[in-house]
This record gives structure tokens, sequence and C-alpha cells, in this order.
């Protein structure tokens, strides 16, 4: 199956996706970044993929995950949180040993894990979403250094799990997400699969 970094992107940098309670969202939006009601002592998820976030929050009606995020990040910090993190099950290609694996892991601020990926619907693709954990110092830059932007697209969210509900075709415009470009090296250790 194929695992590729898909993600919306542009020029600027790339944007990645967060659930939280609707106060949460509010407060970044207004912000620009993160503020109360999220928490920085705990390994947060980011993840490229609007459909796959659509699908865990059951189209921002899930409890405490009534509203998404949508959060543009620098190229440069994208690519900085990749290069350190290290996948969640052991990739014998990365890591000769299971003990070396699970050292490096229980080390780093950033965890990655692939997921099946969805249409809007919730259909599955034949293909694999990543998610990123990220805790410590890195959580601290996210808030603080990486985001450019944040915008609430709850609205969106709930108008395409509408569509979805009544089975029908005809959903809102969202932005395309094609193939995220990551060096050799940075493929290999994510463990993607072309």
């Amino acid at each position: 199956m194929q695992r590729l970094v898909f993600a919306n992107f542009d020029e600027e940098g790339i944007y990645v996706y967060q659930a939280f309670k609707p106060q949460t969202v509010e407060i970044a939006a207004k912000l620009g970044t993160f503020g109360k009601g999220f928490s920085l002592d705990r390994i947060s998820w980011i993840k490229p993929s609007f459909a796959w976030t659509l699908r865990r929050t059951k189209y921002a009606t899930k409890n405490r995950m009534q509203a998404i995020a949508k959060i543009k990040l620098s190229h440069q910090a994208f690519l900085e949180i990749l290069e350190q993190s290290i996948e969640s099950h052991w990739n014998t290609q990365v890591f000769p040993s299971e003990m070396e694996w699970k050292s490096q892991l229980d080390k780093s601020d950033v965890i990655h894990q692939w997921d099946p990926e969805r249409d809007l619907v919730g259909r599955r693709l034949d293909r694999q979403a990543i998610q990123i954990g990220i805790r410590g110092v890195v959580i601290r830059k996210y808030v603080s250094d990486y985001i450019i932007s944040v915008e609430d697209v709850t609205p969106l969210a709930h108008e395409i799990g509408r569509v979805a509900k009544a089975r029908g075709n005809t959903f809102p415009a969202v932005p395309e997400e094609q193939v995220y470009p990551i060096s050799d090296e940075l493929f290999l250790k994510l463990g993607c699969v072309a």
C-alpha cells in the first residue's frame, strides 16, 4: 500500500489539521497560534490529511473534537519536524535492531504513524496517511515559532458531514492534497512506499 505524505501546500508553507474543543480552536484562530486549552505537556497529533481528520472526528462532532483547526506551517518547520520523527512501529530498513528503535522512539520529541487514508465520505483509499505526534521541545517550538496561521474549518467539516450523511455527491470545494516533496533520505526514514 502506498505511503506518501499527501498535503495541501503552497510556496509559503503546508497545511495540517488538529481537532479540539470549539473554544480552543476559536482562541487559536484569533491569536494565530495556540493558547488557552492547548496543552504543552502531552503529545499532540498533527495530520496533513483533511479527509482523515474528518473521519477521525466524525465531521467535527466527536466529543472534545467538535472543532477543526487548519494550521499553516512553514516548509522549513514541517521538514524540521519530520526529520526528527521516529516511526511508531519498528522499521527494519531504518533500525537494524528493535532495541535501538525503541531507544530512539523513547527519546524522540516526534513520532509518526501511518493509518488508512479515507475519502470525504470515509471510504478507504489504496494509500495510507501520515499523522505526526509532537511533544517536548518540538511542541513548544510549534506554538511559539512554527505556526504561520490558524483557521477554523469546522463549518466546512459540518457541511461535508451533512452531504456525506445524505449520501450526496455535491461536496463543497476542499483544497487539493498532492504528494509533498521530501528528500530520498527522509523518504526512507519515514517508511514511505511509492
